[in-house]
This record gives C-alpha cells, structure tokens and sequence, in this order.
C-alpha cells in the first residue's frame, strides 16, 4: 500500500522532533562531561600526593613495622566482594550492556554460587543482578552526575567496615573507565587487601627528615583507610566520566541517525508529490484527449 504525502510529511515532522530533543540532550551531556573531566583530573592530582606520602610512610623506614594494618594483609580468600558501578538510566550506549556482560563472564569463570558479594552503585546493575537471582549485599541509586565524597561515603564506608569484619576477603571495583569521548575499558581493581604500594618509589631521605608528632602506625591507621576510601570515590568519578561520554555519544548517533532519516524520507516524499504530479497531468492529458 502506498504511503500518502501527509503521512510522510507527518513522518518527517516527527523526526525532526526527535533530532531536536537529542541534538540537546546531546549538548547537555557534553556539559556534564566536560566537568567530569576536570573533576577526575583533579582527583587524581590528589590520588598522587596520597599515594606518595602513604608510600613514603610504609617503605620510607625500615626499623618500624609498619605492615600491621589488616588493610595491607593478604588473608586466605574464602569470599571475594564486587563493588559494580552503573547508570541509573538508560540511553547511554553500550555503557551498562558492557559491564554487566563482563561480570557475568567473570563470575561464571571464576566463582561457584556463595563465594562472592555484590555490592551495586547504579539502578541499572542492582535491577539486572536481582534478575538473575543475585541479590546485592548493599546498592546505591541515584547518584549525582558529579557526586561529592559525602554522597558516596556511606557506602564506602560501610564496604570498608565489612571488609574488615571479615564479610569478604578481598574487594574488586569493576567500572568503565573513560579513555575519551569515544572510548571507555571496562576494569576490575583489586581496592583491598591494598597492595599496589611500590616500596622502589619511597623517599626514605623525606620520610627520615620528616617530625610526627605521632607514630608512624597512628598515621597509617588513619591514612589507610581514607586512602583506600578515595580509590574507591576515584573509581566511582571515572565511572560517571565515561558514562557521561557514552550518553553524549549515543545521543550525537541518535542525531546523525534522524538526519539520516529526515533525509531519506525527503527524497521520498519529493519522489512520491512527483508522481503525484505526473499521476495528474497524466489524467488531465487523457480527460483531454477523450473530449477532441
């Protein structure tokens, strides 16, 4: 059945509709990407210094054990805990469909069916684990697009207490981490025990010149944890970076998509009033025709 002029122009009417409506969210979600972006730099700036002293601290002096803390000891892995960073939304591309496919991957290599915890931050995750009958030890929705520490910092606290009350074993953060607009990788962090400390790149001429009005344990037992606390606020940051990205990327498709289509059913409609046209000249001819 041919389709009439009105339907398609009606067709072409609402296509424009909806490039508008992408087209801005589109531009919204480059706002909020550009200042993820500056966030997670700046984070990161922070990371380094803490990193640096906290290497200083451990490895800066061999005369003092310093290694007592449990968030520096190894302990047998009976259960191992997922914190698993998602949207609360849709339209962001692949983003969820990313992760969650390779967490699945991960758990069906690597876990029998009581050897793991999740723990969800995004709707999206917690709504597809519980699904699939895993239910999350603890979740968080309804995150800022750029979440302060305070937003977050009950349920890394909460994490952290629970890994050092023997809940779990060893923790892992798996997120998308923004490599740029185009681009995320999905990783999996190992958070605790804390273990990626290297002792080569300790000042021990700094720490040695350093006074602390403490001792060297007293520091740690309050470093640790905080340090431990913002790789887990960093990778929550890099997470909603690349979030941002992909919403700005499926949105700047979605556009090119319905200008493609806005495209295709103008040359369509053009082909279809020609005919038109010619459908009516045709008949005017032969009305013509039949009164000579």
């Amino acid at each position: 059945m041919a389709v009439s002029l009105n339907d398609i122009k009606n067709k072409i009417a609402s296509t424009k509709n909806t490039s508008q409506i992408t087209n801005a969210m589109q531009m919204v979600s480059a706002s909020k990407l550009g200042k993820s972006e500056e966030a997670a730099k700046n984070f990161q700036v922070y990371a380094s210094k803490v990193r640096k002293l906290l290497t200083d601290l451990l490895h800066g002096h061999e005369t003092e054990n310093v290694s007592h803390h449990p968030l520096l000891k190894s302990r047998p892995v009976q259960k191992t805990a997922y914190i698993v960073i998602t949207s609360d939304r849709g339209l962001v591309g692949g983003y969820n469909a990313t992760i969650l496919k390779s967490m699945m991957e991960l758990i069906s290599e690597y876990h029998e069916k009581d050897d793991y915890v999740i723990i969800s931050i995004g709707g999206m995750g917690a709504d597809f684990f519980r699904a699939r009958g895993i239910q999350p030890i603890y979740e968080l929705r309804g995150l800022a697009n750029h979440p302060s520490f305070d937003e977050v910092r009950k349920i890394i606290s909460k994490t952290i207490e629970m890994y050092q009350n023997e809940l779990f074993d060893e923790l892992y953060v798996c997120y998308n981490h923004h490599v740029n607009s185009l681009t995320s990788q999905m990783r999996v962090e190992q958070m605790l025990p804390i273990v990626d400390l290297d002792p080569s790149e300790a000042d021990k001429n700094y720490i040695l010149n350093l006074e602390l009005e403490s001792s060297r344990n007293a520091i740690l037992d309050q470093l640790l944890p905080q340090f431990a606390e913002s790789m887990i606020y960093g990778a929550i940051i890099d997470a909603k970076t690349a979030e941002n990205a992909a919403g700005m990327t499926a949105m700047q498709t979605a556009t090119d998509n319905a200008k493609k289509v806005i495209n295709d059913l103008t040359i369509q409609y053009n082909r279809a009033r020609q005919a038109a046209i010619t459908q009516e000249i045709t008949e005017i001819v032969a009305g013509a025709s039949a009164l000579e």
